[in-house]
Order: structure tokens, then C-alpha cells, then sequence
């Protein structure tokens, strides 16, 4: 049977070229003759000669953009998406036999005999602004995917990312102005103020990343205009249908504003504790000397500003400007009164929630409007927030990380080992989503408390959260025919980014194969967090990956450690070789995808 191939993508040849030789090969096995036509960016397309066209019993379209078919009028046509052909082509050739149909003439206006030119009267100018509470690897992968997502459908595209350096490739007034569309991929509260009157909507970084071709159509298909409040951080409620359900505030968004505003500071004093450990434990114990000046800068200064930045940067995602200062002052004092990182997570709540009822119902004239920011609300909020700490919230909360130090500290082997399987399947679960930033604020929290027992879960938090990108990264370079190219790229990267922990590495993979990639790596990040607790591994900073390991006593048992993240790293590295079906394109690859 003569059958001819066309394959279509807007973003270049890779995809295109990776199709057409998928089926080529698989009608070749099927005693077929094809004869095959490919069409991108690269280069104009060699359309098929009448000969062939007229001998061909069977037309098959793989694309992912509009192909003219009118010369293939009367013709057995079957048309499919180009990222349907590339997991199973013998599948899709299936398909094509069975359900092509014979092509009736195309009327004027169809949409895959409209000429290339009308595609620009299509296009939707779109300006978005990333975010993540680290504002490293989801942060950066969104805007990749989105820029990638909005060419492949035709629309001009600029994306602001807000990263751990600040705000990059910054939209200026004129593209906002221009944009019939703005997208706010955040997962922290972001200035949405100059986006007052624009059609907004807003989703997290995971879904930006995972499905970016819906986010672009139901962004422009359902956002609805932003209301005008100037200097409002936060979107108003219900802006944009689904977006208020996806992207409005709530507790959890104003608790990662506080950890990504308070991560830096967590970092920074870790390293320079595991700093001082370089001239011995207890060489800080000596005054004048540079392990005591390291340990007064990152445990005396770094870890005691920790707790009153996160407290104040939750009341700040709660209640705007008014709502740092009374946060900041309760955060403060749970750390003062032991109440530590639960106490400042209850104060930032308590006063931002206090601030917002203050700022609007708290009537005053006009002319004295102007001080209730920075006068009264700052003074009441921080006054009952205060006093609340003080009188009513600072002792229980206390006696709670109390006891939860106690028993770390205390803890048999066994009850460590279930703790670091929990805490190792968490960090795995989801890959710098909630839950993976759930047992990361959980092992931040009992750092900042100190204690011998606060130093094992971290240790085995990190080494869990490395173990993904590196054994999907080992499997892509050690069963190499189960991996496209592009999978082999991404594995590499993968692997650079796990040495690094950073767990985002793998999730170009997870999203294209969730079902093997999760609970491959969940049990492998178990495996790792179980076998650090019964080594009794501590480590003293929070971030790092393994280069924390040049630092002498950071960690305990350097080999120990590594055994462990090894044997995780192996365990998934194995079971998603022999799990994985075949060569399959990274997510966006017909359009492009990128970590911590």
C-alpha cells in the first residue's frame, strides 16, 4: 500500500524529522511503501509530487499546526495531533488504517486550507510573570514552557520571571499596555498593580509547566479584568472564572510568600554554621576566634532574623505593607519566647489577618485616612498581636517544639527509620510541589529550633530530594535505547541539577509519564530517607547537595551519606529502565520544556 507521511510543527525540525522517520520505519514494517513530506520553520517544506500524490491509497497528517490539504482532495486522510505519533507509531498507523476517511472538498474558509498568511490577524499578544516559592527551578521551567506553549498556538509571547535574583527580562509599561492577556503563573504573592484593568489570569507555576498549551487557552479564552486597586499585591477574588479557584489566595499561598521571602536567610545562615564546623564542633565556642564570629553571624544574626521574616512576609501576603511591621514584631517574639518557626507561622497569620480586618473596617475621616497604614495599623496589629503572643499563643506553641525536639532527640531506630521513609516519599512525591515543600519547611523548622535532633531529618530531606533527578538522569544514560534524544538531554541536566538538589530535574519527566515517574522515585526517596535516619546522619545546612559535602563537618558520616543517596538513586534509576516502555518527546518538545 502507498501511503504518504506529513508531518507539521511550528517550533522547528526536531519533532518533525523524530515523527516522520517514527513512521516511515513502522509502515516500512508493515510491507507498506511511504513516501514522506515534512514541514517546519527551518526550511519551506518539498510538497510531494502529483505522481506520488495520485499513487497514494493512504494520506497520514502528524501535526501540531495547520497543513494546506486541499491537494489531497478524495483521498484517505486520517489527521492527528504530531505528539500522538511519536510514543506509538505502529499504533497510530493503526489508527490511520481504520479510521481514515476519504477527504471531501474544503470549503473557503476551512481552517486547514486558510492560507498562512491570515495567521497573524489570529494572534494574541501575551505578557505572563512567573513565580515559585524558591524562585529557581519552577520559576525559570514555567517561563520556558509558556514561551514555548504560545508559539507553538501563534501568539507573541514575553514572560517576567521573578527568581531568586530578582525580576528578569522585566515587562515595561508598553508590552503590558499592548497585551491582550496577562498570565500570572505564581505560586507567592507578586505587585499585580500595574495590571489594573488588564484580563488576568492566574494559575500556579506546576500547572504553567505541565499543561502550558491549556493554560494559554483558558487564559485567553476566561480571564476577566483585574480590578484597579493600586498598589494591591494579591488578585482580587474571583478574577478570572477557574483562575479564582486555581489562582486565588489562601493560607498555603500566604505561607510559601513567607518561606520564599525567609529561604535566602535560611541558606545563607546554614552554610555559614556549617562554616564554623570546618575548625570543629565546638571550635565557635572559643570567643575571638572566626568560628565563633562565623556561628554569631549565621546563628546569632541570619537564624534569629529567619522567624520574623517569614511571620512578617505572610502578614505582608495577607495584608500588604501595613501588615509587616506587627508580623515581624510577633515573629520576633515566638522566637524570643521559644515559640520558634510554628510560633512565627501562627503570628504572621494572626497579623496579617488583624492588619487586613483593621484596613477595612476600620472607618476614619478623610483627613486622617492617610495614617491608618502607617500609624494605625502597624500600632494596633502589632499590639494585638503582641499581646496574644505573649499571653496566650508564645507558651503552648513553645512546649510543642519542645517536645518535638524531645522526641527527635530521643527517637529509637525505628521510629527514625519512619520518619525518613515519610519524609523521603514526600519529598519525591511531587517534585517542588506543595508536598514536597511541606516536609522542606518541616526539616527548615526544627534547623532553626537547633538540638541534636534537628539536624537528622534534614539530612535526610536533602539527600531524598536528590534522588530523582539523578536516577532518572542515571537510567537516560545507562539504558540509552528506552530514551529519545531529547530525553537524553533532559536526563543530562537532570543529573546536574540532582548533584545540586535540586528535585525539580526531574520533572520534564514526571509530566510526561507521572504513573512510572512518581512512584519509582517515591520509593527510591524513601529508601534514601530511611537508610540516612538509621545511619544517624546530621547535617547542619539546609542547601547545597552534595557540594555541602566539601565542607568538613557539615555532615557526620560523609560515606554513610552517600551510600544512601547511591542506593536510592539506583533504585529509581533501575526501576524506571525497566518500567519505562520506550522513546517518547519531552513534554512541549513539539513546541520545547527545562530547575532549584
Amino acid at each position: 500500500m502507498n501511503v504518504i507521511i506529513v508531518t507539521a510543527c511550528p517550533s522547528g525540525v526536531a519533532t518533525v524529522f523524530l515523527a516522520a522517520r517514527a513512521l516511515e520505519r513502522a509502515a516500512r514494517k508493515r510491507g507498506w511503501i511511504p513516501s514522506v513530506e515534512m514541514h517546519s520553520q527551518l526550511e519551506p517544506p518539498v510538497p510531494l509530487g502529483p505522481e506520488k500524490v495520485g499513487a497514494a491509497d493512504l494520506v497520514i497528517v502528524a501535526a501540531g499546526t495547520e497543513v494546506d490539504l486541499s491537494r489531497f482532495v478524495g483521498k484517505r486522510v486520517y489527521q492527528a495531533p504530531i505528539a500522538q505519533a511519536l510514543p506509538d507509531p505502529d499504533g497510530f498507523l493503526s489508527r490511520a488504517e481504520n479510521e481514515a476517511k476519504p477527504l471531501a472538498a474544503l470549503p473557503p474558509k476551512h481552517p486547514l486550507a486558510a492560507p498562512a498568511a491570515a495567521a497573524p490577524s489570529r494572534e494574541k499578544k501575551i505578557v505572563a510573570v512567573t513565580a515559585c516559592p524558591t524562585g529557581v527551578a519552577h520559576t525559570f521551567m514555567a517561563a520556558e514552557a509558556l514561551t514555548q506553549a504560545a508559539r507553538g498556538l501563534g501568539h507573541p509571547i514575553r514572560v517576567e520571571t521573578q527568581g531568586s535574583v530578582g525580576a528578569q527580562n522585566k515587562l515595561t509599561p508598553e508590552e503590558i499596555q499592548e497585551a491582550e492577556v496577562v498570565i500570572l503563573a505564581c505560586d507567592i504573592e507578586v505587585d499585580q498593580s500595574r495590571f489594573a484593568g488588564k484580563r488576568v489570569w492566574r494559575t500556579s507555576t506546576g500547572a504553567a509547566l505541565k499543561k502550558s498549551n491549556q493554560t494559554i487557552q483558558e487564559a485567553l479564552d476566561k480571564a476577566q479584568p483585574l480590578g484597579g486597586e493600586a498598589h494591591r499585591p494579591t488578585a482580587q477574588p474571583g478574577s478570572g472564572g477557574k483562575a479564582s479557584a486555581s489562582g486565588k489566595r489562601g493560607p498555603y499561598r500566604h505561607l510559601l510568600t513567607g518561606v520564599s521571602f525567609m529561604l535566602p536567610m535560611v541558606v545563607a545562615g546554614g552554610l555559614l554554621i556549617a562554616l564554623s564546623f570546618v575548625f570543629g564542633i565546638d571550635a565557635f565556642k572559643q570567643e575571638g576566634t572566626l568560628a565563633a564570629a562565623l556561628m554569631r553571624i549565621g546563628g546569632g544574626a541570619a537564624f534569629k532574623l529567619m522567624v520574623p521574616l517569614l511571620a512578617g512576609y505572610i502578614a505582608y501576603s495577607i495584608a500588604d505593607r501595613p501588615g509587616i511591621a506587627p508580623g515581624m514584631i510577633g515573629g520576633y517574639l515566638a522566637s524570643d519566647l521559644g515559640a520558634g518557626f510554628l510560633g512565627g507561622i501562627v503570628a504572621g497569620f494572626l497579623a496579617g489577618y488583624t492588619a487586613q480586618a483593621m484596613s477595612r473596617y476600620l472607618k476614619l475621616p478623610r483627613s486622617v485616612e492617610a495614617l491608618k497604614p502607617i500609624l494605625l495599623i502597624p500600632l494596633g496589629a502589632g499590639l494585638v498581636t503582641g499581646l496574644v503572643m505573649i499571653y496566650v499563643i508564645g507558651t503552648p506553641v513553645a512546649a510543642v517544639m519542645s517536645a518535638m525536639t524531645t522526641f527527635l532527640t530521643h527517637m529509637g531506630s525505628g521510629n527514625a527509620v519512619l520518619l525518613g521513609l515519610l519524609l523521603g516519599a514526600m519529598m519525591c512525591f511531587d517534585l517542588g510541589g506543595p508536598v514536597n515543600k511541606a516536609a522542606y519547611t518541616f526539616g527548615v523548622g526544627l534547623l532553626s529550633a537547633g538540638g541534636p535532633g534537628a539536624y537528622g531529618p534534614m539530612a535526610a530531606i536533602m539527600a531524598s530530594g536528590m534522588v530523582p533527578p539523578l536516577g532518572i538522569g542515571l537510567s537516560s544514560l545507562l539504558a540509552r535505547s528506552k530514551f529519545s534524544e531529547s530525553e537524553r538531554e533532559a536526563g543530562r541536566a537532570s543529573l546536574a541539577l540532582g548533584l545540586c538538589f535540586i528535585s525539580e530535574g526531574a520533572i520534564p519527566f514526571m509530566a510526561k509519564d507521572p504513573l512510572r515517574v512518581i512512584p519509582v522515585c517515591m520509593v527510591g526517596g524513601a529508601i534514601t530517607g530511611a537508610l540516612s535516619m538509621f545511619f544517624s546522619v546530621q547535617l547542619m545546612a539546609p542547601h547545597g547537595g552534595l557540594f555541602v559535602l566539601l565542607i568538613p563537618n557539615a555532615v557526620n558520616h560523609v560515606l554513610l551519606y552517600l551510600v544512601a543517596i547511591l542506593v536510592g538513586s539506583l533504585v529509581v534509576c533501575a526501576g524506571y529502565a525497566l518500567l519505562k516502555p520506550g522513546k517518547t518527546e519531552m513534554p512541549g518538545a513539539e513546541s520545547g520544556s527545562g530547575a532549584a
